[in-house]
């Protein structure tokens, strides 16, 4: 079935598709109505789940992390302050291995106030544990909330799903909602390896002493630092885990391929601009500008950035000429981290005696700063025209000062 709707809808029905559970709801914009949708789903009997509203997005937290410690598959969502206010709970949940989901629709935070859209709420959480995954367009939003469940679940760590305030989730588009039949038969239900059962009582992610140590039944349990490392491996392992389910995910719904980034005009391309979320369609009128006056260029819109498939990335990226990285964030006091993640990833490829392609960095649209295209082609064209140097310069588009 294609409907005509908001990506916030959107969302809510990959939620109620994957018969999520527990509902964790606090208000926040420009996230307010997802949670919404979903109390209306469960008010009028479409869906079968907890709806839980709380005083604050850390309670929000608090909630999904009982609920899935529980047994049950969990959801929130929330924006900016909101997100940072969930930080402690946040770590909890990815230390907890807790395949909880969650929507960060994306917005700037304060202070100065500002309830507009950039990628500095997620992209400060980025170093947290959770998966993170980006998506442009509403398509992306239903299909990326089903998989993060399912990719979630088998590798038991969180997953947020990042998309656009405003850009996407106040915006309509037309997308295609799957029969509910169909994501049964993709994604199963929830059955966790351990859960909390009032018939079998335990306690849960007790101080953990430095070391090595024998448990209440004389087994060898993990100290800190091997409960880390075990989160950093299967961190990693679920780069390829994220494949597998992209293409079972085609395989049932004929849509998926691009498991880690999606590209436009990439494959004869030697200046390639990357970006996260929905900039990355806008980039694509600039391409066909530019294109029509004779240069090669492409778009990369990564998706998958953490863990970040460094590998994957750079091989696409190694055979251009210059990499120009479009970020609506950054690591304050050094440069944008999509970009720092981009120069490290490519750094093997320059070792191996590969030429590397220079790598400039523009930061933009912070908190809902228009993005206009012509500006967006002005820096992509001086980019192009003048090569490597210099390759460490912070750009800012935009910039009225």
């Amino acid at each position: 079935m294609h409907i005509i709707e908001s990506g916030n809808v959107a969302a809510a029905l990959g939620v109620k598709l994957s018969r999520a559970q527990v509902i964790a709801a606090y208000p926040i914009t420009p996230q307010t109505p997802l949670t919404e949708k979903l109390s209306e789903f469960i008010e009028s009997g479409e869906m079968e789940a907890q709806y839980v509203p709380v005083e604050s997005e850390h309670s929000a937290m608090a909630v999904c992390i009982a609920s899935s410690s529980a047994g049950a598959r969990a959801f929130t969502a929330t924006s900016a302050n909101g997100l940072l206010y969930m930080h402690e709970q946040i770590q909890w949940a990815a230390g907890a291995r807790l395949p909880i989901v969650m929507c960060v629709v994306n917005r700037g935070v304060g202070a100065p106030w500002t309830i507009w859209n950039d990628h500095q709420d997620s992209i400060s959480q980025r170093d947290t544990g959770w998966i993170q995954y980006y998506v442009n367009d509403h398509q992306q939003i239903i299909d990326g909330v089903i998989k993060a469940f399912m990719l979630a679940e088998e590798v038991m760590i969180p997953v947020m799903l990042c998309y656009d305030g405003y850009l996407l989730s106040h915006t309509y588009m037309p997308f295609e909602v799957p029969e509910a039949s169909a994501v049964d038969a993709f994604l199963p239900p929830y059955k966790p390896a351990y859960a909390l059962d009032p018939e079998n009582p335990a306690n849960l992610n007790t101080v953990t002493m430095p070391d090595v140590r024998l448990d209440a039944k004389g087994r060898l349990a993990h100290g800190y630092m091997e409960i880390r490392y075990l989160l950093q491996e299967d961190l990693i392992r679920t780069i390829d885990v994220m494949a597998r389910i992209d293409e079972s995910f085609r395989k049932h719904f004929g849509r998926g391929g691009s498991p880690y980034y999606e590209t436009y005009q990439c494959e004869d391309a030697e200046f390639i601009a990357v970006s996260l979320g929905s900039l990355s369609y806008h980039l694509r009128d600039v391409v066909d500008m530019l294109r029509a006056d004779g240069f090669k260029v492409g778009v990369m819109s990564v998706h998958l950035y953490r863990p970040f498939p460094a590998e994957a990335i750079a091989d696409a990226l190694a055979g251009s000429t210059g990499i120009v990285v479009f970020e609506k964030a950054l690591s304050y006091g050094y440069q944008g981290a999509l970009c720092s993640d981009i120069k490290s990833a490519l750094y093997h490829k320059g070792v191996d005696g590969s030429r590397m392609p220079f790598v400039h960095n523009y930061i933009l649209g912070l908190g809902g700063r228009e993005i206009r295209t012509t500006d967006l082609c002005e820096a992509f064209r001086k980019s192009c025209t003048e090569g490597a140097a210099p390759t460490d310069e912070l750009r800012w588009l935009g910039l009225k000062i």
